[in-house]
């Protein structure tokens, strides 16, 4: 009887180690266990797979992605909006995703004899909003953004945890311009993604023209000469910004070719997240117009974009790059208060006054446990910042402070620390 036997080979020990390292690692950092170790989301079998539920500490840092999202999306000149999760089957129709996007979608319901559908993509709706008005080219760029739930069918061996599920939210926007905008609107996208990265302390990543499978291009909406002068586009952007990108066929939107941001984490594992597209067909599809200078009717290019991609799935690589130790402006808990005995419990809770008025988030451990349990179980939360308070804080007026990697930094002022803290939160550490 025969035994088929795989292995791998590494042509040196130093490469095994690494190889043994990181999967040892990974298995560490896994954002299935630090999400319910640290209470971040549950996936519970009575809802169902592939549906995430944040709970509250997880919940806090989606709050603050979102509200960084929202601040520098107000900074760059786009509009907010807001969508329905369903529409009519007809306007899945239109867009092009019944015929070439059905496999992800989820069975149409009927409601009063009209069929409708929960929606994979927000980019219908956005179309709608544009075509709600008339335009002018001195309207344009129009930059519109959502962020937005969507649900996509996944199979079950595919699910998981926040990676990959079926319901999911995207910092989506479409950006409506002339062609001649193009390049300079994917070039101040680009930009802001950078921005993005950075703060969010993503430093390795490369670009990924995705294109079309030339062997296949019935997948898609739109002829060849739509499609290279897309592609054309992106690189035009890409050559300008001086940034390095591999071609990868067959990885296209249905309907253009995109960019996508191949991230990195610490462990050097590769996530797909941020995307910018170039699209000249739903233009098209949904009859969108403006007027030039010369007062002729013209269809908009629209640039779909997504910097985060899935706030999920760029939750579960924070999560997984930084171990569940996030930094201090990102943690849901930034200080944690550990008194000696009770009584002090008076100074306590005033001192968590005066932390909470200052805008910093702070939990007071009020557990009859000893001093050294009470650590460790602050340190295992993974909480930057411990503060410990005893007979000689309550006397000095001042607090004890230590890190989550067992630094003692000493006696500090109360307005120091705080003062020390803000401007780490200022500048995203």
């Amino acid at each position: 009887m025969l035994t088929r036997i795989y292995g791998t080979c590494f042509p040196t020990q130093k490469e095994l180690d690494k190889y043994l390292w990181q999967k040892e690692e990974a298995e560490k950092r896994d954002h299935r266990k630090l999400g319910k170790q640290l209470g971040y989301y549950l996936i519970s079998d009575q809802v169902g797979q592939g549906l995430i539920i944040w709970k509250p500490q997880g919940a806090i840092i989606r709050r603050i992605i979102e509200d960084f999202i929202l601040k520098e999306q107000a900074k760059r000149g786009y509009k907010i909006v807001y969508s329905p999760h369903i529409g009519k089957k007809q306007l899945w129709v239109t867009s092009g995703h019944w015929d070439l996007y059905r496999d992800k979608m989820y069975s149409a319901m009927d409601i009063d004899g009209v069929k409708y559908m929960v929606k994979p993509m927000n980019c219908p709706m956005h179309m709608m909003v544009y075509q709600s008005e008339r335009h002018s080219y001195r309207d344009l760029p129009l930059r519109i953004a959502e962020n937005a739930s969507v649900y996509r069918y996944e199979q079950a061996g595919e699910l998981a945890g926040m990676i990959r599920g079926r319901h999911f939210t995207q910092d989506d926007s479409h950006i409506f311009c002339t062609e001649e905008q193009v390049t300079d609107e994917f070039v101040r996208v680009m930009d802001y993604a950078f921005y993005f990265l950075k703060a969010f302390g993503i430093k390795d990543y490369y670009m990924q023209l995705s294109v079309r499978d030339p062997k296949n291009k019935d997948k898609y909406l739109g002829s060849d000469k739509i499609w290279k002068n897309a592609e054309d586009k992106i690189k035009e952007a890409v050559k300008i910004k001086q940034v390095l990108f591999k071609i990868k066929e067959g990885e296209a939107a249905f309907y253009g070719p995109k960019l996508d941001f191949i991230l990195k984490d610490s462990l050097g594992r590769e996530w797909q997240c941020g995307t910018i597209q170039i699209d000249f067909s739903l233009p098209e599809r949904f009859k969108l117009e403006y007027l030039d200078e010369k007062g002729k009717i013209k269809r908009p290019v629209v640039i779909h974009r997504a910097i985060a991609g899935s706030l999920e799935r760029f939750f579960a690589l924070l999560v997984e790059h930084y171990a569940g130790a996030f930094p201090l402006w990102l943690s849901p808990i930034q200080v944690a208060i550990l008194p000696v005995s009770e009584k002090f419990n008076d100074y306590v809770l005033k001192l968590e006054k005066v932390l909470k008025l200052e805008g910093i988030r702070v939990e007071v451990n009020f557990d009859n446990e000893t001093l050294g349990k009470k650590i460790r179980q602050t340190t295992l939360q993974k909480i930057p910042y411990m503060i410990i308070i005893g007979e000689r804080e309550l006397e000095s007026y001042k607090v004890s402070v230590r890190t989550r990697e067992g630094k003692d930094l000493g006696l500090v002022e109360v307005n120091k620390f705080i003062n020390q803290l803000k401007s780490q939160i200022e500048k995203f550490l």
